[in-house]
């Protein structure tokens, strides 16, 4: 007989398989800047993001933080890796003043990420204490990751085109909300429930809105869609 904690495992690597994919999303768009040898118009700001909402939980996936969340910490240690990556990248090709904003918020998210880890360890002192401080945290960093690909789908709408809602990005992230949320619900985890809930409803929303607008004969429009990174940690 299969026991939960077996399947919440096999979940979780699901979980992380298809978190990997999401990361690995944005590999096309260096590709080109490489190709280009420059960033142009490419903002660094949804990989600035991920960065700090990838540390978050794999502070949060701690054993002195939160026990028995070793697959959150896995696919979220590889995400910051792959997220520095791009950054790393995006630095070789930027302008100076493109580098200084760069540097400015990798800054402000260090100084922050070091607040939040300062407050924990000095002030909390119980595994369930320092887990719901810093999964707060989590939880709203989650959810702002998955709703900034709302501009696209406002864009979506005025230009009646799917063209800036890559279908198979939409599925995996569906899909991604889907794993992590059932992965909560085999050990309850209420912030990963809670944020991975409402990524998947948004995700929900964009499917539903690509099916609607399918082929439909898109409006002529100068507006451009921003980056398209998916939220792919928990």
């Amino acid at each position: 007989m299969v026991t939960a904690d077996a399947a919440r495992n096999v979940v979780g690597v699901i979980g992380n398989v298809i978190s990997f994919g999401l990361f690995a999303s944005p590999a096309p768009t260096f590709y080109d800047i490489i190709k280009r040898g420059a960033v142009e118009d490419y903002s660094p700001n949804p990989y600035l993001a991920t960065i700090l909402n990838c540390a978050l939980w794999v502070f949060y996936g701690l054993p002195f933080i939160h026990p028995h969340s070793i697959l959150v910490v896995t696919i979220n240690g590889v995400g910051l890796v792959m997220e520095f990556a791009y950054i790393v990248c995006y630095l070789m090709y930027a302008t100076k003043k493109q580098r200084m904003y760069v540097a400015k918020v990798l800054g402000g998210e260090t100084a922050f990420f070091a607040i939040i880890v300062g407050i924990t360890m000095g002030v909390f002192h119980t595994v369930k204490s320092r887990g719901t401080f810093v999964g707060i945290f989590c939880l709203i960093f989650n959810i702002l990751m998955y709703a900034m690909p709302l501009d696209n789908m406002l864009l979506v709408i005025r230009t009646k085109s799917t063209e800036y809602l890559p279908f198979w990005l939409l599925l995996a992230n569906f899909l991604n909300g889907g794993c992590w949320l059932t992965y909560a619900l085999l050990r309850f985890d209420l912030f990963i429930f809670i944020s991975n809930g409402s990524g998947m409803l948004l995700g929900l929303s964009q499917l539903i809105l690509f099916a609607v607008f399918y082929n439909k004969k898109p409006r002529n429009t100068d507006d451009k869609p921003g980056n398209v990174q998916m939220s792919s940690s928990v």
